[in-house]
């Protein structure tokens, strides 16, 4: 539960709440969060949402559920949450997206997309996800490797052949293996429903370059 320095290009670890079905975008985007008290960098958050809590508590106490519910307010236009603890008391959390590093999935319009969407969501609902920062892509997600109980997300994806290797942007070596196994297999197999084919692919790089 907490974010810890690492050594390489990875930025830092996220350890999630566990995750709800609904997080999951598509075959390749998780929305998690994340608990502030866990976060050694906490001066991360605004000084404003600190001045909210503190505030909201006061409000809170006093009955003033107007002025608690502006507070609140404050509080999710920043990009963060309060939630009861097991203790009965609030913590603070934030929302993360998170973009699954070296992989790229179809988009749910596409075939296999809500496949893919629905395999992730399989995979990780209810869990608590390890994951390993890389950095952001140019959409804000948060782009990193994601365990899931020792299960390797991006791994997974590929061998339900419901993922390519984003070969562009990650040369991973065991990446590359999984995949061109599977290319293999495709080919041998073409007309196996599990396996995402090339005009498939080629359709969807057209459409996430434009």
């Amino acid at each position: 539960m907490s974010l810890t320095p690492k050594p390489q290009d990875i930025k830092y670890e996220l350890h999630t709440l566990p995750v709800d079905a609904k997080a999951v975008t598509d075959g390749d985007t998780i929305t998690v969060h994340v608990v502030m008290a866990d976060h050694p960098g906490s001066f991360c958050v605004p000084q404003e949402v600190h001045r909210a809590v503190a505030g909201r508590a006061e409000a809170l106490m006093a009955k003033n559920y107007q002025r608690a519910d502006e507070l609140q307010k404050i509080i999710l236009d920043a990009g963060f949450r309060q939630l009861t603890s097991s203790t009965g008391g609030q913590v603070l959390v934030k929302k993360y997206r998170v973009r699954l590093r070296g992989i790229d999935a179809p988009e749910s319009s596409m075939p296999y997309g809500r496949e893919a969407k629905e395999e992730l969501m399989m995979l990780v609902q209810g869990k608590r996800l390890r994951i390993s920062v890389h950095g952001n892509d140019r959409y804000g997600r948060l782009v990193g490797d994601v365990d899931c109980n020792g299960v390797f997300v991006q791994e997974h994806m590929l061998k339900k052949g419901l993922a390519w290797h984003y070969i562009a942007y990650d040369q991973r070596q065991e990446l590359a293996r999984v995949s061109n196994a599977l290319s293999s297999a495709s080919y041998s197999t073409p007309d196996s429903s599990s396996l995402l084919d090339e005009e498939i692919f080629f359709k969807h790089c057209i459409n996430t370059s434009s």
